[in-house]
């Protein structure tokens, strides 16, 4: 690798050089640092052009880190700003490859564990493939750098919850014995003051001497950047005692691994599979934020031994201390979605029933803050089947529960009352106004006999259904109405219609022709289009159909919106 610096160049401009003449998996990524460092460069040369080297050195890494900051903060998703936290730390360290391992429990629907032998990390790689990140997993946990952080992160814990002194700062023993102090990069013991020989493998990630601390870049054997871990304890070993080491008092101590080939603690199968991937030394560091939210585990691999230089490690720290918060709340936010949505399809029908002489199909998608827009299916008596869909105005818990409500309603009432669904409706929008005041909602109530294909419905503010067959498409023709809630007293005409054998009703949300992006008109003839184009097959088969109109209404792009506000409900019944 080279890694060589001027005392004139920046280390981030020098890492990214190096990510750009190493980092052959990820070429993009490397490509792109340079071009970062080298513009903060020019720039901080153009601000002080007669400052010293240093001073322009300093404006250029706080130039660095603000290109970093803001490609970070315009990331939407938890993957997204963490695979950014990866290339901007492969820049300001100069390595070509990383590897996130989340906690577990961070990772939205994973479950936690409380026992690290159990726990299944998800890995997010940077310049390595899923083969690579599965070879990376099977080292043993008391082995790998981004297993020793976590469970030294969860050792803290467990000592901070029995209200003993502890941290990050302990030392760890191998599982097999106590240990006994750092050994130098040599595998020789430690000199009496703590301190090991110095390392100077000749090559590796930075060679240089840090001239602004004195630091150079010899450091001992698999001890902690600081505050880090050094090996990772076994269970109810003593830690070692804590040496202060280059990048004391980092927001976020590392672990660092200088020389995994020369290090006999490291487990036969880390240096296997650090060789079969061509990575000779590894830097890891918790992603923790300040108020201690523990998100997981970071680790970036270089081709050659050694380790950063403090200023790298100190511009990583102040990049990281930004990205743990902003992956913290993408995080909470996705977790908030996925909890909406497991609520929202608790409150939905678990199955679609099934009844003599129709076949039922539905289609749901959710917007990202939970919407209102729901459908149902149940059996009623003499034989019959009631559908319904509908939606609340508005999004988020309050709409969610409101639908909940208003649909176990409607159930009620179409069992007791479905053969008039102008009833339903009516009593329906009664409940509304006494008990929901604040809220307004559309819905479409049909009540069908399979046998006779006779369908009876009414619709308060709904888009009408269509119908699907082998000779027509067409509109169900019902009267205009307001929406339940909208006016004093609710009121409309209900509508019959006779399907032929092998017809299909298709009942729909508005939101359906909102992903549009077109007017409603032009939206319901794009529905209406994608229906007449469905082949024979697909008419034959409901769950066919509903997918051949959403990937035609809702192509590509439009069919993967997941910040769309809109929910989408469609259900098809065919007799």
């Amino acid at each position: 690798m080279q890694s060589a610096v001027s005392s004139n160049t920046s280390p981030t401009a020098a890492a990214s050089a190096a990510a750009v003449s190493t980092a052959a998996p990820g070429p993009a990524v490397s490509a792109s640092a340079a071009s970062c460092a080298a513009d903060s460069s020019s720039r901080a040369a153009a601000l002080d052009p007669g400052g010293s080297p240093a001073d322009r050195d300093r404006i250029g890494d706080l130039s660095s880190l603000h290109d970093l900051t803001i490609r970070l903060v315009r990331t939407t998703s938890l993957d997204s700003a963490l695979r950014e936290t990866l290339r901007a730390g492969a820049t300001l360290l100069g390595a070509p490859r990383g590897m996130v391992a989340l906690a577990p429990g961070t990772d939205p629907g994973s479950e936690p564990s409380d026992s690290p032998e159990r726990a299944t990390e998800r890995t997010i790689g940077l310049g390595l493939g899923r083969a690579d990140l599965g070879q990376i997993e099977t080292v043993p946990r008391f082995s790998a750098t981004y297993a020793r952080v976590l469970d030294a992160e969860d050792a803290e814990e467990a000592e901070g919850d029995r209200g003993r002194p502890g941290g990050p700062d302990a030392g760890h023993g191998h599982p097999d014995g106590p240990d006994t102090g750092p050994a130098d990069e040599t595998g020789g013991a430690p000199a009496a003051d703590g301190a090991s020989r110095p390392h100077n493998p000749g090559h590796g990630p930075d060679h240089e001497t840090d001239h602004e601390t004195g630091h150079g870049t010899g450091h001992e054997r698999g001890r902690g950047s600081g505050q880090g871990p050094g090996r990772a304890a076994g269970p109810g070993e003593a830690g070692a005692e804590p040496v202060p080491g280059p990048g004391a008092g980092l927001a976020h101590p590392a672990l660092v691994c200088p020389d995994i080939a020369a290090d006999p603690d490291l487990s036969p199968r880390h240096r296997e599979v650090a060789a079969r991937l061509g990575y000779a030394a590894t830097y890891g560091v918790p992603l923790t934020t300040g108020s201690g939210t523990r998100l997981g585990a970071a680790v970036w691999f270089f081709d050659e031994p050694g380790e950063p230089t403090v200023r790298r490690r100190e511009l990583l720290d102040s990049y990281l201390r930004h990205a743990t918060e902003h992956c913290a709340r993408l995080g909470e936010r996705a977790r908030t979605r996925a909890d909406m949505v497991t609520l929202r399809e608790e409150l939905l029908p678990s199955a679609l029933p099934r009844v003599p002489g129709v076949s039922l199909a539905v289609r749901h998608r959710t917007g990202p803050r939970g919407g209102g827009d729901w459908y149902d299916a149940l059996p009623l008596p003499d034989r019959a089947v009631g559908l319904a869909v509908g939606g609340v105005t508005g999004s988020g818990p309050a709409a969610v529960a409101a639908m909940g409500r208003l649909r176990a309603s409607l159930r009620a009432y179409a069992v007791m009352e479905g053969e008039d669904p102008v009833a339903v409706l009516s009593d329906l929008e009664l409940l509304l106004r006494l008990t929901e005041p604040s809220c307004s909602a559309t819905a479409l109530f049909a009540y069908a006999e399979p046998a006779s294909r006779k369908v009876l419905l009414a619709g308060a503010g709904h888009c009408a259904p269509l119908i699907v067959g082998p000779r027509r498409i067409e509109p169900v023709e019902t009267a205009v109405s307001a929406p339940l809630g909208m006016l004093a007293c609710w009121e409309a005409p209900s509508a019959e219609v006779v399907l032929r054998e092998g017809e299909t009703l298709l009942c729909y949300t508005d939101g359906l022709l909102h992903r549009t992006g077109h007017s409603m008109d032009r939206a319901f003839a794009r529905l209406r289009s994608a229906a007449a184009s469905a082949p024979r097959t697909a008419r034959e088969d409901p769950d066919a159909l509903v997918d051949h109109v959403l990937r035609t209404v809702l192509p590509g792009p439009l069919a993967e919106l997941p910040d769309h506000p809109e929910d989408v409900v469609l259900l098809a019944a065919r007799f």
